[in-house]
């Protein structure tokens, strides 16, 4: 992580214009991703995970759209966003510093029968994104640093199984499945396409014959449903290919080419405005 010293008058953000990061894969929790970040002028591509995507603003503010609407948000409130839910991010006035976590649905269904003694007979949700809870927000952060520090072993999950827990107590619901129409399972449709062709040069005409639809009436759908176009959707799938291929320990330059991407440089710029760090720093992680 880069080190900045220069303090603003409140001291939350440096004064100078650089950003850090620092990204893990932490194998007490199943290789779980977690990210630490201060940015200043980083704007993150509209994008989703596949995991849940769970964090806390330490200082500064983000402004964040999630499922079309827009919110700022600071020190006290919760992101606990559940997994494909589309959104970006950007820096309030003067930057923000926050941490994160990507638990897998496996690894989060897991610690809530672990810790409720109950078995979750839906996949587990969250019932709004960006909730004020101060208190469980500094828990988080607590047990994040934890993680971050590489503390002992009892003392980080500890932490950690507790605060995840509470978050859903507090926060989470079990899922509900929705309603399905005509227009919706034709869309999926198009969906489940682009994940499974996602290095394919794919034309807009092909994607319309799959759906049965027009070609605005596909695109308007698409961005209903999924608050994505279909092109940013193939982007961010072909980047959580990527990760994948990165992890595995191949070349940006190898991965570039296997994803679907121009060149290197073009795959580099997706692949920070979605992820928030580079993909050499996301393979060494």
């Amino acid at each position: 992580m880069q080190n900045v010293s220069q303090m603003d008058a409140a001291g939350d953000m440096p004064l100078t214009e650089a950003e850090s990061t620092r990204f893990w894969r932490d194998a007490r929790f199943g290789g779980m991703e977690c990210l630490s970040a201060s940015f200043r002028t980083h704007a993150y591509a509209p994008h989703a995970h596949e995991t849940f995507s769970i964090g806390a603003i330490e200082s500064g503010s983000q402004i964040a759209r999630i499922r079309g609407s827009r919110e700022e948000t600071g020190p006290g409130h919760l992101y606990l966003l559940n997994p494909e839910v589309v959104h970006d991010g950007a820096a309030g006035l003067g930057g923000y510093r926050y941490r994160m976590i990507y638990p897998s649905e496996a690894l989060f269904r897991e610690v809530l029968e672990e810790v409720t003694g109950k078995s979750c007979r839906t996949m587990p949700a969250f019932v709004r994104e960006l909730p004020r809870d101060g208190e469980l927000a500094l828990a988080f952060q607590r047990a994040h640093r934890a993680l971050e520090k590489n503390g002992g072993a009892l003392e980080v999950e500890e932490g950690m199984y507790t605060v995840l827990a509470a978050l859903f107590l507090r926060h989470g619901s079990e899922g509900r499945a929705p309603i399905e129409t005509r227009e919706r399972t034709a869309i999926w449709r198009v969906r489940d396409y682009l994940s499974e062709n996602c290095a394919d040069d794919i034309g807009l005409q092909q994607l319309a014959a799959i759906a049965g639809l027009s070609r605005a009436h596909l695109i308007r759908a698409f961005r209903r449903e999924f608050h994505i176009t279909p092109h940013a959707f193939l982007t961010d799938v072909r980047i959580r290919q990527a990760r994948a291929l990165l992890s595995l320990g191949r070349s940006p330059a190898d991965v570039a080419f296997a994803c679907g991407f121009a060149d290197q440089a073009h795959f580099s710029r997706h692949f920070k405005a979605r992820v928030g760090v580079t993909p050499g720093q996301f393979r060494k992680g």
